[in-house]
């Protein structure tokens, strides 16, 4: 077979011999040529200034690993890899990469993987065992739940370590108490009577202020008498009646005899100096005392037998607060006997040893509560999950059936720490036998029904008694919460730091200890004597 070109490359003639000696011959025409050589030269030009942009292109494509380009810029670097047959394989590496993770996450870590004890030595490990991305993960995830636990640990004990300081009693404070007791004793000025026998017809004269503290904290007792004289307009209106236990007693009343408060009045009696305080009288209190169950909850082992990994810190917060021991003291309880303590009275003023008083607070006596029992700021307003958004279903386990069938979950509560009563109207009412017999039936049920103190018996004695008065009068919260806004601490009438950080504990916030320390006399020789210093 032949082929021939015309001289013009219009036609191409094919022919061929058979076996029968004839030839066969055919004629094909082509197009006519209609690229010149200056075209093909021009051609050739620009592909040679094109071609090392391709190259460009695709070395960006390989290195940023682009596989989402709509913009019309961006179409050479689309299209150049695939002209040149590469294409980015970085979708299906982060489908193969989650793949690998879901696996990880739903398998169970290797026991023989040993887990590194820093990011370095995982790095050096990496290089030198060469792992595949399976394992690499399950060795992230290793190391990730590690330190959870960790973390974890380190959580539930501070707040234990937490719980125990604000348990315990400063040394500063004991030494205080320890001091003034040897006082009394020897001193024949520490020992004179509180008040002076001209002033004792005012203990039930109503016509002046009335303000009732209960406590076994010296210091604490002097800042909440020293701020509320202070802060008065009248403070020779002021009578105050402070309560303590046996123990206390002799410091207590050595401490208002050497430091006093003029021109208030001021009061000091013992739980043993009142002969209302009998075993008769407050019976559930005497077995909530010294029922061996009831202390071992209050002050046993709290860690023991708990399962922490069903609980999260802030639950193991909250009943850690809840088994404070102060809750089984009968100086707490003590407020629910105040009409048959104080007899004579009809208005008074009932404060915590854990506040501090910025304003005078002589128009309380001029508040209307409209026949009810007990003023008190409501905690179901606010924002904050600590203090100021409390319902019954934030005291009470509505799982139990006496509980479920008598109280409403959404009622709003109210604080203790500043409350006005009207003992008058107390009188006429069944507060405390209501009161008892709730915590019978709590006691029965194994404090199934409740488990934090003296507030939620209360709640339930105090039902529909309670005058809302206006917040401001009472900020809570100091104790518990690092975030305090300032200028609200500023305004208030009374400060109130409920909670565990106490403004006289090492763990009180440093910010809000000056509202307190404020009325603390550093310069008493007995202070500085406990080594109880200025901050």
């Amino acid at each position: 077979m032949q082929l021939h070109f015309s001289p013009s490359m219009r036609s191409i003639t094919i022919s061929s011999s058979n076996s029968n000696g004839f030839i066969d011959l055919m004629k094909i025409k082509v197009a006519a040529r209609h690229i010149s050589y200056r075209t093909l030269f021009h051609t050739i030009l620009i592909l040679a200034f094109l071609l090392p942009f391709v190259f460009i292109l695709t070395a960006l494509v390989t290195l940023e690993g682009v596989n989402k380009c709509s913009s019309f810029d961006c179409l050479g670097r689309r299209l150049g890899p695939r002209l040149l047959g590469r294409v980015d394989d970085s979708g299906r590496l982060v489908r193969d990469f989650y793949r690998i993770l879901n696996e990880v996450k739903a398998g169970e870590i290797p026991s023989d993987l040993k887990l590194p004890d820093s990011f370095d030595q995982l790095v050096s490990d990496m290089k030198n065992n060469q792992y595949d991305a399976k394992t690499f993960a399950f060795m992230l995830r290793g190391m990730m739940e590690k330190l959870e636990r960790e973390i974890r640990e380190s959580k539930f004990a501070e707040l234990m370590n937490k719980h125990f300081a604000a348990s315990s009693i400063p040394k500063g404070i004991h030494c205080l108490s320890l001091r003034l007791t040897d006082e009394y004793s020897s001193n024949a000025h520490a020992r004179k009577q509180l008040p002076p026998p001209e002033l004792l017809p005012l203990l039930s004269d109503n016509s002046y202020h009335h303000f009732i503290l209960s406590t076994d904290n010296i210091l604490a007792a002097s800042v909440v008498v020293t701020s509320t004289v202070q802060s008065s307009l009248k403070p020779e209106k002021i009578v105050f009646h402070v309560i303590t236990d046996k123990k206390t007693y002799a410091g207590m009343h050595s401490w208002f005899a050497l430091n006093p408060v003029t021109p208030a009045v001021v009061e000091i009696k013992g739980i043993h100096q009142f002969d209302w305080l009998t075993r008769e009288n407050v019976p559930v209190l005497e077995a909530v005392e010294n029922q061996n169950g009831i202390r071992y909850y209050y002050h046993g082992n709290h860690v023991a037998g708990a399962n922490l990994s069903d609980t999260s810190p802030r639950k193991f917060a909250s009943k850690l607060q809840a088994r404070s021991p102060k809750y089984i003291s009968l100086l707490n309880h003590l407020r629910i006997y105040l009409p048959e303590l104080f007899p004579n009275l009809d208005k008074v003023v009932f404060l915590d040893d854990d506040v501090v008083i910025q304003r005078d607070l002589s128009p309380l006596w001029e508040i209307d509560l409209e026949g009810k029992v007990n003023g008190a700021v409501e905690t179901c307003r606010g924002e904050d999950e600590w203090v100021m958004s409390k319902r019954f279903r934030n005291y009470f386990n509505f799982s139990h059936p006496l509980v479920a069938k008598h109280l409403d979950p959404d009622e709003c509560a109210w604080a203790y720490g500043m409350n006005i009563f009207d003992l008058r109207a107390w009188r006429r009412t069944n507060i405390r036998e209501t009161y008892h017999s709730w915590l019978r039936e709590n006691l029965k049920s194994n404090l199934t029904m409740w488990k934090l103190g003296t507030l939620p018996p209360a709640l339930i004695a105090f039902k529909g008694l309670v005058h809302p008065i206006d917040p401001s009068w009472h900020m809570l919260g100091l104790g518990y919460q690092n975030n305090t806004n300032i200028e609200s601490v500023k305004k208030a009438a009374v400060i109130h730091y409920n909670g565990q950080s106490k403004p006289w504990l090492q763990i009180g916030f440093e910010h809000l200890r000056p509202f307190w320390t404020k009325y603390v006399n550093y310069s008493n020789d007995f202070l500085r004597n406990c080594h109880i210093l200025e901050p």
